[in-house]
């Protein structure tokens, strides 16, 4: 093991077992995410790397450094990990959720995917390029953020919007979620690289009738209205749309495969990949979720109005189209109203970065592949893609066939084999040096 992969390790524990969960209400909120980040802090700045340090309220501490490169006319990449993580159930794990143990070759705790796991790696990274004299070819700007997992209020989209000089001259990011590795072959392995990601919005459907006795119903009532375009929406399959992203798994896959994927049968075809044509399949289309339903509380009252909640994620380019969907489906009677929503955004799926990342999974698997995808989720990166900057999900780690890592975010005896922080360290290494 070297000194590398022992620290990656030994600082991917240490940020586990401090408690940053981000309840996404201030006043639950501790000092978890502040005391991380000084954590790293001080790290950073043993080494002798500059620091930049803010608390926008209490609790919510983010940390900044830059590392200069040797080429002052390449723009710079943001490297960022949140160090807020998701609440737990304890009684549901297994393992202490904070206690970061390691039990057959598993590191087990809340973070070790979601994603303390990279925040360790890129800090010991960095140490090893301030130690080692190493200096990469760009300007390297070190990002670890608080509130990620309520939305980046305090963090990263406070940051872009408060302090976006700490970001001058970037012009990509890397971060979450993707880098993992996943079957492609008999004994060949994809490594799924984020290069776009649907937008998240809401829309509020309003049902509106006159409140009356329940012995007296009529198909006008506000409920029956409501059910009707909630099982309309519930019911619909948006098409199938061949984005860049899309376009170029389906084509990897395909030839790896002998298969020609087919927009008519594409969910029965991405099944037969396992979970990773799951987190496919949900990127393949626009979608629209029914949450929430609020009406009448009393069952003998037949109530004035009623109210639904619709989740939606859009496709690049693709939210203008579904909205008006939303609201065909909905029908002429109900009020259909937006009052949430974050863009989706899309980078493009080749280019130097790209290339750096492919040269590095190489030299640790020289049959491996990076595969491009759109992820059905968001991450930090929408934030930084209003200044411009082009946002990629890569996490390098190497799994065994059978571990599905995506399924690992947010979930009970969330865990990461250690031999794959190993390898992220050695790969992310690589790709900063010379990307």
């Amino acid at each position: 093991m070297t000194p590398l992969e022992s620290e990656a390790l030994e600082f991917v524990r240490d940020l586990i077992r401090i408690d940053s969960v981000n309840t996404g209400d201030l006043s639950t909120i501790g000092d978890g995410e502040t005391r991380a980040a000084r954590f790293v802090q001080s790290k950073l700045e043993d080494v002798g790397i500059a620091t930049t340090f803010v608390e926008p309220t209490p609790g919510r501490g983010s940390v900044v450094a830059r590392i200069s490169g040797t080429d002052p006319d390449a723009a710079a990449l943001i490297v960022h990990a949140h160090l807020d993580v998701v609440p737990v159930q304890a009684d549901d794990w297994t393992h202490p959720p904070f206690g970061a143990e390691i039990e057959d070759g598993l590191l087990y705790g809340r973070g070790a995917v979601d994603m303390k796991n990279f925040a360790g790696v890129i800090l010991a990274v960095a140490r090893h390029f301030a130690r080692s004299g190493i200096r990469p070819r760009r300007d390297l700007i070190f990002a670890f953020l608080a509130d990620e997992e309520s939305g980046g209020v305090w963090g990263a989209s406070w940051l872009v919007d408060n302090r976006p000089e700490l970001f001058t001259g970037a012009s990509e990011a890397i971060s979450e979620v993707g880098g993992f590795s996943v079957p492609l072959v008999e004994g060949r392995r994809a490594y799924l690289l984020a290069t776009a990601e649907k937008g998240v919005g809401s829309v509020r459907l309003t049902a509106r009738g006159e409140a009356g006795h329940a012995s007296r119903p009529l198909p006008s009532d506000a409920v029956p209205q409501l059910a009707g375009a909630v099982a309309r929406i519930g019911a619909h399959r948006f098409p199938v749309v061949r984005t860049p992203a899309l376009a170029r798994f389906l084509q990897v896959f395909g030839h790896a495969r002998g298969v020609v994927f087919s927009d008519a049968n594409l969910d029965a075809e991405l099944e037969d990949l396992g979970f990773v044509g799951r987190v496919i399949a949900a990127a393949a289309r626009n979608t629209a979720a029914p949450t929430v339903l609020r009406a009448g509380d009393k069952s003998n009252i037949i109530p004035a109005s009623a109210e639904a909640i619709i989740d939606y994620r859009a496709l690049p380019d693709g939210e203008a189209e579904l909205l008006a969907e939303l609201s065909r489906l909905s029908g002429p009677t109900v009020e259909v109203e937006g009052f949430r929503s974050m863009d989706p955004i899309a980078s493009p799926v080749d280019g130097d970065l790209v290339d750096a990342i492919t040269a590095a999974i190489g030299e640790e698997d020289p049959d491996g592949v990076v595969v491009p995808y759109l992820l059905p989720a968001s991450t930090d990166n929408k934030h930084f893609a209003r200044l411009g900057v082009n946002g990629y999900g890569f996490v390098p780690l190497r799994v065994p066939d059978d571990f599905d890592v995506y399924g690992q975010f947010h979930s009970a005896d969330e865990c990461v084999p250690v031999e794959a922080l190993y390898f992220s360290a050695r790969v992310t290494a690589g790709i900063l040096e010379n990307a």
